[in-house]
């Protein structure tokens, strides 16, 4: 296993806190509506708050955050014969997560699934960027993970959502970063992650995700300052 990204990361998380601090002042106080507000109900996807460890919390330092699991209703209808596999995908749960941080200046930040998950005994099976996700935005890149834990398999979309920016890239993230404190004293910003079981396909499950996406992308604006 190559160790270089994770050195390089370190130095270059150690370099931006550094910069940041050094030119540590006042951020603008920025209008945005707080998670615990964030709809339930998006579409047919119904969501059930999910509580995180008190010293996850600790660890994490977040502004404030949400963690649901949305759950797609199923269809009265459908097509006769169709596969129990391709069923079984359509009513499964997608999960939200999203971590923001109102100001990076003293070293707090968001932590990349690829540091964070296989902390928590999951394995990388697959990453790549993918594109069309983002509704209106066809351009913008996101990362499509599908990682496995014993017979557990689940599909990942994640980006970074910096001051009206999607970043796949943590490196282009940081960047961003200092740029930003720079030009316009802001450090604000936040990890999205939507993920869900592989029961079918993995296809099924990413146009499932992406389904979420759909609904989740207009009211999610309303929360992270653009």
């Amino acid at each position: 296993m190559k160790r270089w990204p994770f050195v390089l990361a370190l130095v270059m998380m150690a370099s931006t806190w550094a910069f940041l601090a050094s030119r540590s002042r006042a951020e603008p106080a920025l209008e945005r509506k707080p998670f615990a507000s964030f709809p339930l109900a998006l579409g047919d996807w119904t969501g059930r708050d999910l509580e995180m460890d008190e010293q996850v919390l600790a660890l994490l330092k977040l502004t404030d955050y949400v963690m649901r699991v949305y759950t797609p209703a199923r269809s009265a209808g459908g097509e006769a014969g169709a596969f129990e596999a391709k069923l079984r995908q359509e009513a499964a749960p997608v999960w939200l997560y999203v971590g923001y941080y109102g100001s990076q200046r003293t070293g707090v930040g968001y932590h990349s699934p690829k540091n964070c998950l296989p902390g928590g005994g999951w394995v990388f099976r697959s990453t790549e960027l993918v594109s069309g996700v983002i509704p209106g935005r066809p351009e913008l890149a996101v990362n499509r993970v599908v990682i496995e834990k014993g017979f557990d398999r689940q599909l990942i979309l994640y980006w970074y959502q910096d001051r009206g920016r999607v970043v796949a890239s943590e490196y282009a993230a940081k960047g961003y970063l200092i740029w930003d404190a720079t030009t316009r004293n802001r450090t604000d910003g936040a990890l999205v992650r939507i993920s869900t079981p592989i029961v079918g396909s993995e296809e099924d499950a990413y146009r499932q995700t992406v389904a979420f996406v759909q609904e989740a992308w207009r009211p999610l604006a309303e929360h992270l300052p653009g």
